[in-house]
């Protein structure tokens, strides 16, 4: 684990719990996301970003299918999600960093691509690896479908989420020998009270929370290349320009004079 995540997780933000089903042998990912929801309107509203209702909605239930899928997978991934859908024309990123714990992302709907059909793209990163993608069709504008059909097209198991309660949402995904009978006929209310119906195994408790870590630094890095070569593309007859985060939709002023210097101190 990352020496920038403090031991004391409760403090730092979304607990995410992971527990082994005995004897059905599933995964059960579980969270109640309240409070990155409020990190993700905050976020809304300090950097101006007023997206359409729909668009809200859909980024937040896929917000909630990534949590759980990360939470579900090893410490040493970096992973993100391209969600393509043409009706509504949007397309939803998110990326998340499993050794720090945290998540960032944006919803699309400008300059969105039209194809035939709705894709699912899957990037992920291990440590001195390179980078595996995934892309998988799927139906309708419901990115918890899409993450779905990806678990059964790319993954080759089954996996369901299920919305519990307003903002609690659930992950069950197949294990060797899992009883897919059992996986197939459960229903919200069932997976709610599985606690009580039957013999859960706490595996781990993950922390989540809200963060980019995009920076002025990183954005000159951006913007570096295209200053070395032309910097009128970049600033024309001006003295500043705005970038925004390609990740999370940051804003971040950049000048003339910052940006020389950038240049001139990475040669």
């Amino acid at each position: 684990m990352s020496d920038l995540t403090p031991s004391n997780h409760a403090d730092l933000g979304l607990e995410v719990c992971t527990y082994f089903v005995r004897n059905r042998n599933v995964l059960l990912a579980r969270a109640e996301l309240s409070e990155l929801y409020v990190d993700y309107y905050l976020h809304l509203g300090a950097q101006r970003m007023k997206p359409a209702t729909e668009a809200t909605a859909m980024f937040k239930r896929a917000l909630a299918g990534f949590v759980l899928h990360n939470a579900s997978r090893p410490r040493n991934e970096l992973t993100a999600w391209t969600i393509n859908c043409q009706s509504p024309l949007v397309n939803l990123f998110l990326t998340g960093d499993n050794e720090l714990g945290t998540v960032t992302g944006q919803s699309f709907e400008e300059d969105v691509k039209e194809l035939p059909e709705n894709l699912f793209y899957s990037d992920v990163v291990r440590r001195g690896q390179p980078k595996r993608r995934s892309t998988v069709t799927f139906a309708g504008h419901d990115p918890l479908v899409a993450a779905e059909n990806f678990y059964n097209q790319s993954e080759q198991r089954l996996a369901r989420y299920f919305q519990l309660a307003e903002e609690e949402f659930a992950l069950i995904s197949e294990h060797p020998d899992a009883d897919l009978a059992w996986v197939r006929g459960l229903t919200p209310s069932a997976v709610r009270d599985l606690g009580k119906t039957e013999t859960l195994v706490l595996m781990e408790k993950r922390v989540c929370r809200w963060h980019c870590g995009c920076n002025q630094t990183r954005m000159l890095e951006v913007l570096g290349p295209t200053m070395r070569q032309d910097p009128r593309v970049l600033f024309g007859d001006g003295e500043k320009l705005e970038i925004r985060c390609p990740r999370c939709g940051a804003r971040h002023a950049v000048t003339r004079e910052a940006m020389e210097a950038f240049v001139a101190d990475t040669k």
